[in-house]
């Protein structure tokens, strides 16, 4: 079977050849309606006017239509592929891949999300175990040790019906001893005895023996049991720790 030469043109080389007959078709109604026009017309005839009404519709040309009917339609084929893409509109929404919802992030977006919440975190770790560090490094002050011992003797007193606020036996062991439970008074009449005032308040052993409470150390110079036995001894001859105001 033979391929006519026409088929075997390019798509570029079939557009050029429909628009060299195009324009030959355009010249040759051009030169057909023109009066005038013709090689032999007199000289003084003048300029030809424009026929009126008379119009040349180029793609009804028969040069046009045998140019189209070799070609095929490639010519416009071939227009059609190399129109430019829309360009896209600043501002214009994009279109959503299918199955995407709007407002789902990527996963890229999500790892990063990720990725920062995690260093956040360890940061906050970081910070919280190097706070919890310096705590335990720091010691605690005197005031802190008293509150804390006579935080557990009130646990023993509340238990045995005895009588004493925080702040009334604070102030107490703070003017006794100024929170020290190896304090010894070795000058006063007690001292002369030979029994000498000892621990955070003060009591002589004979007093400390007399009203020591069971549960604690029987040691005078023990924080929690010199607390007890005191306010013990106190209740007794005072009605509470937090009636006295001086030596007693």
């Amino acid at each position: 079977m033979r391929i006519s030469a026409i088929n075997r043109l390019t798509k570029t080389q079939k557009s050029t050849a429909v628009g060299l007959a195009a324009a030959a078709g355009v010249a040759a109604l051009t030169a057909g309606v023109a009066p005038g026009a013709h090689a032999d017309a007199p000289a003084d005839r003048g300029p030809a006017k424009p026929v009126a009404g008379h119009s040349v519709n180029v793609a009804d040309h028969p040069s046009t239509k045998a140019a189209k009917a070799a070609t095929g339609d490639h010519a416009t084929d071939n227009t059609r592929s190399h129109l430019a893409a829309k360009p896209l509109v600043a501002g214009e929404p994009t279109k959503q891949a299918p199955g995407e919802k709007p407002g789902d992030k990527t996963g890229e977006d999500k790892s990063d999300k990720t990725s920062k919440s995690e260093q956040s975190q360890k940061a906050a770790e970081a910070r919280s175990g190097d706070k919890a560090g310096r705590s335990a490094e720091r010691p605690l002050t005197t005031s802190q040790k008293v509150d804390g011992w006579i935080k557990e003797a009130r646990s023993v007193m509340k238990k045995e019906g005895i009588p004493g606020s925080h702040h009334g036996i604070k102030k107490n062991i703070m003017r006794e001893s100024g929170g020290d439970p190896q304090a010894m008074n070795d000058w006063d009449v007690n001292a002369q005895k030979g029994t000498p005032s000892k621990g955070l308040l003060q009591t002589i052993q004979p007093t400390f023996d007399q009203y020591h409470v069971k549960g604690t150390p029987h040691k005078i110079t023990d924080p929690v049991a010199n607390i007890v036995a005191a306010c013990n001894y106190a209740a007794d001859k005072y009605g509470s720790m937090d009636n006295v105001n001086s030596a007693y």
